[in-house]
């Protein structure tokens, strides 16, 4: 692969030498290298001096005919891919030669373009190859626990469990506060099961009513509803023998639950509208914010299936609850910004402190999204608590209404307190002196109340 360009190495095994020189030529002009063999035994030697990719051999040769070039080739694993030339009368030699491994045939005589087609077809083979090893390269990367970031003792504890998980076959929830990563510990869990080479399908349960989703779950026959023109394969089917990831499945109307459990328990279910019970093989991955127990004690969501979807569940823990974790998140993510903006960030101290003050109510998505738009506006190479603080929206609350309804006075008192020392700080860069002058008090008043409000890391 050449600056997106696949150039193929090709070797031509060919004795009769018009024949040789028109072939290559031809070939050249297509921009491939071609080397030349006019026996088998210079065609072997070829090929053990060198990988090629794609050899164009005849099958009646001097020394060693192209069915043992062939056959040795292929037991000395060699990855090229063969290409037959056999006369008209000797078919027979060709579809053996293509039980031994090659790749096609072409009969004489032939145009050349014929055979430019079958090279083309090659080379668009091994190109789409290579995407694909490129594409699971990337979400093999995407999906590693490098990136789902996290030192804490809880987040190791959670890595744990998911490694335990993902060698199981059975059905996983996982809990917790939206932007936790839900979906992220979903798609690691599929990576590293073995339907890893199968279907990941995902479904968010929340942005669908009921009726669109029992559809978008379990397909539709023609004229099963206004709209329906056409048969539709749903989630379900497009899953089978993989993963499906059911995201907000506390959003389930109960007439969906009903067919769900039924899916769970004997892994079958008809599309709306159809008679034909369709069999998959399906594991079942869901995600919520929700109390299911609380639903399902209020009679919102059935009791059978949440003990089905809970046979193992995992509890993401909000990004408040592991501090620690921050530094290396924001880490991962200048860099990622650094690239993707072209430039060369760097965060003072002033800046990590600032950001290991804020509880974060949209967790790691949050502080994703406050560093993406951090990279974006600041023009300095260093990150400064100011450019911080411009990312913040500016309604934004450390602490919000609904904790500080059950807050004393005095409580609240000293959440304001600390939220304000957290922006002057940020306003000022971490210039102390400065932030003691636009609060009206001392440095060593200020220092007492960073101590007190664990800021002075």
């Amino acid at each position: 692969m050449e600056d997106g360009i696949y150039r193929p190495e090709i070797l031509l095994v060919e004795d009769d030498e018009i024949m040789r020189v028109t072939v290559s030529d031809h070939l050249r002009k297509k921009g491939w290298t071609v080397t030349v063999a006019e026996d088998g035994v210079i065609g072997m030697e070829q090929l053990k001096k060198k990988d090629f990719d794609i050899v164009i051999c005849d099958i009646r040769l001097p020394k060693k005919n192209g069915m043992e070039l062939l056959r040795e080739a292929k037991e000395t694993s060699s990855q090229a891919e063969f290409i037959m030339m056999t006369a008209h009368g000797t078919i027979g030699d060709a579809v053996e030669a293509m039980r031994l491994g090659a790749r096609d045939y072409i009969t004489k005589p032939f145009h050349v373009d014929e055979l430019v087609i079958r090279v083309k077809k090659i080379i668009e083979h091994h190109v789409l190859l290579a995407k694909y090893e490129l594409l699971k390269e990337s979400v093999e990367e995407r999906y590693s626990y490098q990136n789902i970031i996290g030192r804490s003792k809880k987040m190791q504890a959670i890595f744990n469990v998911i490694e335990k998980v993902s060698r199981i076959d059975t059905n996983v929830i996982i809990l917790g506060e939206s932007g936790t990563g839900k979906g992220l510990v979903a798609n690691v869990i599929h990576m590293m099961s073995s339907r890893r080479d199968r279907p990941f399908v995902k479904v968010n349960c929340a942005a669908l009513p009921g009726t669109l989703l029992e559809s978008e779950l379990f397909g539709h026959e023609k004229g099963a509803f206004t709209g329906a023109i056409r048969k539709k394969s749903g989630k379900f089917e497009l899953a089978d023998r993989g993963t499906i990831f059911f995201d907000e499945i506390g959003d389930i109307p109960p007439f969906v639950q009903a067919k769900l459990l039924r899916v769970l328990q004997e892994h079958e279910f008809e599309r709306v509208g159809g008679e034909e019970t369709i069999k998959v093989d399906v594991r079942l991955v869901s995600a919520t914010k929700e109390d299911l127990e609380n639903l399902v004690a209020n009679g919102k969501f059935r009791e059978d299936l949440y003990f089905r979807l809970k046979v193992i569940s995992i509890h993401l823990p909000p990004l408040r609850e592991r501090k620690e974790d921050i530094p290396f998140l924001v880490e991962e993510f200048l860099k990622r910004f650094n690239k993707k903006l072209k430039k060369n960030l760097t965060l003072s101290n002033e800046a990590v402190k600032c950001l290991m003050s804020y509880d974060y109510p949209g967790n790691v998505r949050e502080l994703e999204n406050i560093i993406e738009r951090t990279a974006a506006m600041t023009d300095s190479d260093v990150i400064m608590p100011k450019d911080i603080l411009h990312s913040f929206d500016k309604n934004i609350r450390i602490y919000s209404d609904k904790e500080e309804e059950n807050l004393t006075l005095k409580e609240l008192l000293t959440r304001i307190e600390r939220e304000h020392l957290i922006k002057v700080l940020a306003e000022t860069d971490g210039n102390k002196v400065e932030a003691a002058r636009i609060l009206g008090i001392s440095r060593k008043n200020l220092w007492e109340k960073l101590k007190v409000y664990h800021l002075l890391k």
